[in-house]
């Protein structure tokens, strides 16, 4: 039975590989057709740029504008980076036609060799292929995943949900101390929902947070499943958020640091990100709370000075460049609660609240904030 969904999934993943292999001949015979009328071969490539990107109102979701950046082929500035874009393009085909997939690492050094005739080589360092990837995606509209091409797992989930990994069935509350590693790719043809129980989601920034949650047994006493992403989350653990949440219907509340950092990973989980902000339409949830760490939690949950980290000149800059944002702009509780960091000077970690006792943050704090909607910032 096993084997049958794995054949399932893997022609699901082939579909979508066809089409996007469509597309990159698309692309290619464009070049060639230039090429033959002697015309200057290009690429136009959306800008993935602040100035275009728009927050709509109405989906709650950053989007992509419309500016676009020509590549030229006949252009010193640009040739090497057009020679570049039609490398990782031709790399994908190949993994498309093969029905194999790679890492992003993998991706470049397929695609890194000498140039012929000369010591210069196609890439220097993976900077250079990076973005090339997140070129091709917007240039053709397809996804990573459909190039085939994923990152490293990072991020884990534990809780009452029974998944279907690639044809495998797994049991999200037997798992183990490491819990499920959310992987790259997480289209429906990939992971499945078999069964679930959880009343919500409780996603926090790390590993180490995590960890509590779980040695806590958090998620048994709760009924809920508790993701992290180890820092800001990666695509495969924003796109499975927003998946359980509109597919299961669970709430998403965010357990995250008070400094500027943890109120931007916030954002990227609820409004998507500036880089990516052709995904928002299928990763961002912008149903999403914040529950804390609060600016307010200092004097509100009788902490002491010892879990005071003061801020420094890049914090209070980032702090404003967030006020600033369209999405943050105008909604006053946010205003005032970041303001009343930079009042307060020093920013705070999740882990400060253990500093009251080990299980505070398992035992009352979380639990307080998820029953006091007062305090939840949206």
């Amino acid at each position: 039975m096993a084997s049958k969904k794995t054949r399932t999934g893997t022609t699901g993943r082939r579909a979508r590989g066809e089409a996007t292999a469509r597309k990159i001949e698309d692309m290619v015979d464009l070049i060639a057709s230039a090429a033959a009328k002697r015309k200057n071969p290009r690429f136009d490539i959306p800008s993935r740029t602040l100035s275009n990107v728009r927050f709509d109102p109405r989906k709650a979701i950053i989007e992509m504008g419309g500016d676009k950046q020509a590549r030229l082929f006949f252009d010193k500035g640009m040739a090497r980076k057009f020679m570049q874009t039609v490398l990782i393009a031709s790399a994908c085909k190949q993994l498309i036609d093969a029905d194999k997939t790679a890492s992003i690492r993998q991706l470049y050094y397929l695609s890194k060799h000498n140039i012929d005739g000369t010591r210069e080589k196609t890439f220097n360092d993976q900077d250079e292929s990076d973005p090339i990837i997140e070129d091709l995606e917007v240039m053709i509209d397809s996804l990573r995943e459909e190039l085939h091409v994923f990152a490293s797992n990072r991020g884990n989930l534990v809780g009452p949900i029974v998944l279907e990994d690639d044809g495998q069935v797994l049991d999200c509350m037997k798992m183990g101390s490491a819990g499920y590693a959310v992987p790259s790719i997480c289209e429906p043809d990939i992971i499945k929902f078999r069964k679930c129980s959880a009343k919500y989601i409780l996603h926090v920034e790390k590993d180490t947070v995590w960890r509590r949650f779980y040695e806590d047994r958090y998620h048994e006493k709760h009924h809920c499943i508790v993701t992290h992403g180890s820092g800001q989350p990666t695509r495969g653990m924003r796109r499975l958020l927003r998946r359980m949440h509109e597919e299961l219907k669970l709430p998403v509340y965010c357990l995250l640091d008070n400094d500027p950092w943890g109120y931007y990973i916030y954002s990227v989980i609820k409004q998507g990100s500036i880089n990516l902000a052709y995904e928002s339409r299928r990763m961002a949830v912008p149903a999403a709370l914040f529950i804390g760490v609060s600016s307010y939690d200092y004097e509100r949950c009788g902490l002491s000075d010892d879990v005071k980290i003061m801020l420094d000149d890049k914090d209070i800059k980032r702090a404003k460049q967030i006020l600033a944002y369209p999405w943050f702009k105008h909604k006053k509780h946010w205003e005032k609660e970041i303001r009343k960091m930079m009042q307060n000077g020093f920013k705070m970690e999740v882990e400060a609240l253990i500093n009251k006792r080990l299980t505070f943050l398992t035992d009352e704090y979380v639990p307080m904030k998820i029953k006091d909607r007062k305090q939840w910032l949206d």
